[in-house]
């Protein structure tokens, strides 16, 4: 209960399954989970990351509540299966915008607070931003964005006093509306389950609860010397 005593934690995306996760495992830590999402989705804040004014108004919200923020974990993610021929420049621009774009917005708004008395941003990419896939062309692109977007950030804040780390975490396929998702752009939903539960070598998806574990760990003190890093989820799937 003592991991995140009192540390305020800006969630984004905090309606979807890694989101509403690290909300209770934050909460479980005794941390404060503050969370927002889109309109129409149960959350503290509503909060299009694509969306500069919802950025600066929740950070504000937060500043006039809590007068501090200690973590920030952008959650927010949407994936579009498609190759570099199928993919259209509109949906292409989307994935970006909420994957990429909204992380680096999350990330510049929130030093502001973070900086106060140091902190911890905790990125959520995926696997698809350390290996390629021939169908994950927008994905691919945006993880592996936010991969080397964490490494920027993490180098800028070790420079500040008090410090801010940023680390990014990478999960394979996790149970749960994304991966339906997902599967459901298919044409064998059932028979591409399968085969990618076949690649992970300890043989099944992941859960949304593992991810927010981590996320714990990164954002409370046990990870104080840590920053800059990639954190793979995957069951063994980049081991090969």
């Amino acid at each position: 209960m003592s991991r995140l005593k009192d540390k305020v934690v800006l969630i984004t995306g905090a309606a979807g399954s890694v989101g509403v996760a690290v909300a209770e495992a934050v909460r479980a830590a005794g941390g404060v989970a503050i969370t927002s999402d889109l309109a129409g989705l149960s959350s503290d804040h509503v909060l299009d990351v694509t969306a500069e004014r919802d950025w600066v108004h929740v950070l504000g919200e937060v500043g006039k509540h809590h007068d501090r923020l200690d973590g920030l974990v952008n959650a927010a993610g949407m994936a579009v299966l498609g190759t570099i021929e199928e993919t259209d420049f509109a949906t292409w621009r989307r994935v970006m915008s909420v994957n990429l774009d909204g992380t680096f917005l999350g990330c510049k708004h929130a030093l502001a607070l973070l900086k106060r008395r140091g902190g911890s941003i905790v990125n959520v990419s995926s696997v698809a931003g350390l290996i390629g896939g021939h169908n994950f062309t927008a994905y691919n692109a945006s993880k592996g964005g936010v991969r080397l977007l964490t490494k920027s950030v993490a180098l800028y804040g070790a420079r500040l006093d008090p410090q801010v780390r940023c680390n990014s975490v990478h999960p394979a396929f996790l149970e749960g509306p994304m991966i339906d998702s997902i599967l459901a752009q298919t044409d064998f939903p059932e028979g591409a389950r399968s085969r990618l539960t076949r690649d992970i070598p300890l043989g099944r998806f992941g859960t949304a609860a593992e991810v927010a574990d981590m996320c714990v760990y990164l954002l409370s003190d046990e990870s104080r010397f840590v920053t800059g890093a990639e954190f793979v989820i995957d069951g063994g799937l980049t081991a090969r």
